[in-house]
């Protein structure tokens, strides 16, 4: 009896994955930007989330739906970057000097320096093309982060990013790691492998590596009539706007 429960369970299990699987496979990695008033429709049926919905439409208009494989965090925030970069100078200025001393970084701390070094040299190659006289158009950026192996690679950067802060940082973030758990494992398990949620650990270690601010819009079941906002890091004027909703996140655009 027990080996066919534990037979049963693993078939459910299975199953859940394949769903999961097929659901990704047929949603694009970052969607075109689509009516808020969506996400009315995808919540029809959920008055709580519905409600939440129309009071994030007083402030945004616009969302892109990002593929819900786990990187979604790295995928939405990537993306938006990328997007805000192409539209201003200052922006790509900033974040190309946020980063460009990353690989160093990432080698003094035991990353392998051949694969850091192939993951940067990508990531600041499409950098370059959001401005000069190669400065790619908008069109061109989506179908970056739609081709599976780009913009796979460019959210292993990211991921690889963060993990670089979290641990020059370790000290501070050591303070947040659960069951004896040392940073260096936590980035090397939850923040450097693909396919891996992200929290708030993720967000802090970004927006600090980056140099850049976010805003994320929480969408739950939580007390009050409309989702609460959070700015990483707090008291800034975040320009990337994410919605979160529970285990997923997705681009908003302001109106």
């Amino acid at each position: 009896m027990e080996n066919f429960d534990q037979n049963r369970d693993e078939m459910i299990l299975k199953q859940q994955e394949d769903i999961q699987k097929d659901i990704a496979s047929s949603s694009d990695l970052v969607s075109a930007r689509h009516p808020i008033k969506q996400l009315e429709v995808d919540f029809a049926s959920d008055e709580v989330f519905k409600s939440k919905v129309v009071k994030i439409g007083e402030t945004y208009s616009e969302f892109r739906r990002t593929r819900p494989d786990g990187n979604c965090f790295f995928r939405a925030v990537g993306f938006r970057l990328f997007e805000l970069m192409l539209e201003s100078l200052d922006e790509f200025s900033k974040v190309k000097k946020a980063v460009e001393g990353s690989k160093d970084e990432m080698v003094k701390l035991g990353m392998p320096e051949f694969t850091v070094e192939d993951f940067f040299d990508n990531f600041m190659d499409t950098l370059e093309r959001l401005a000069g006289d190669d400065k790619m158009k908008l069109e061109e950026l989506e179908e970056t982060f739609n081709n599976e192996g780009l913009s796979n690679y460019l959210v292993v950067f990211l991921r690889l990013l963060t993990s670089k802060q979290l641990q020059l940082e370790g000290e501070f973030y050591q303070n947040f790691m659960e069951g004896g758990r040392t940073v260096a494992e936590f980035c090397s398990t939850e923040v450097e492998p693909m396919y891996r949620e992200s929290d708030h650990i993720h967000i802090i270690g970004l927006t600090a590596a980056a140099g850049i601010s976010v805003r994320v819009v929480y969408l739950d079941r939580g007390t009050g009539d409309a989702p609460m906002p959070h700015d990483f890091p707090e008291g800034t004027e975040p320009k990337i706007h994410i919605l979160y909703r529970p285990g997923h996140y997705d681009i908003l655009y302001l109106k």
